[in-house]
């Protein structure tokens, strides 16, 4: 079997040189042009690349009078490639020492829904004391401690994701107008479209709706009292 290369963009927007951004082909002043990011995703992968890739360092570093730094938020950028493209692969990098598992399962569950399964993520533990001092934290910690929590962070973030049943989602449809035998309207409160977290949320759902139609049938098929309102 052929060996198979894969290719993947990584995607620095004021370039990896320090001076690249004072070369006269570059444009440094789109670096938070959403429009310049897809217009780079969509070269790649025409050509085939298997990924684009963000890098993020979440501070503003002091060479910002010698270079174009910052940038867009990466998982949000990875959204907005996500519309603009088809098939390439989407990866950010986010750091598991300044999120929690739950925030950054969510934020990478929603750009792999919106890309229908393209999405990746590059897992660091940022060693940066200027981070650290964004996230309220004298010095960043140590190796020991930053590896310890990275391993308990992946370990419950794949939970999060492998927590979901291929069909966890139950949509409950159910009331709307129903005649009565004299020939009126009876309106009747429909059930909330309901999504539920996990299979023992959704089982709970289906018997509370179960239980709610029953009642409503119950009603619907009582007779009325004379005098009280239909």
């Amino acid at each position: 079997m052929a060996e198979q290369l894969h290719l993947n963009a990584f995607i620095f927007p004021a370039g990896h040189h320090e001076a690249a951004w004072r070369h006269p082909a570059t444009q440094p002043e789109r670096i938070h042009d959403a429009d310049y990011f897809h217009q780079i995703a969509r070269t790649a992968e025409d050509a085939a690349f298997d990924a684009v890739f963000l890098a993020d360092m979440p501070v503003l570093t002091p060479n910002v009078a010698h270079n174009a730094v910052g940038g867009l938020e990466p998982i949000t950028l990875l959204a907005s490639i996500a519309a603009a493209t088809s098939r390439i692969g989407l990866i950010a990098t986010a750091s598991t020492t300044y999120y929690e598992p739950y925030n950054l399962a969510r934020l990478f569950a929603s750009v792999d829904h919106l890309s229908k399964g393209r999405a990746g993520w590059n897992v660091v533990t940022t060693v940066s004391d200027l981070v650290a001092a964004n996230y309220g934290l004298d010095v960043y910690p140590d190796a020991a401690d930053r590896y310890a929590r990275a391993t308990e962070f992946l370990d419950v973030v794949t939970k999060l994701w492998d927590g979901w049943d291929e069909d966890a989602i139950v949509l409950v449809r159910a009331g709307g107008a129903t005649p009565t035998s004299r020939g009126s309207t009876r309106r009747i409160t429909p059930v909330p479209a309901s999504i539920c977290a996990d299979r023992w949320t959704c089982r709970a759902r289906r018997r509370a709706a179960r239980c709610w139609c029953r009642r409503a049938r119950r009603t619907r098929d009582a007779p009325s009292r004379p005098g009280s309102p239909r």
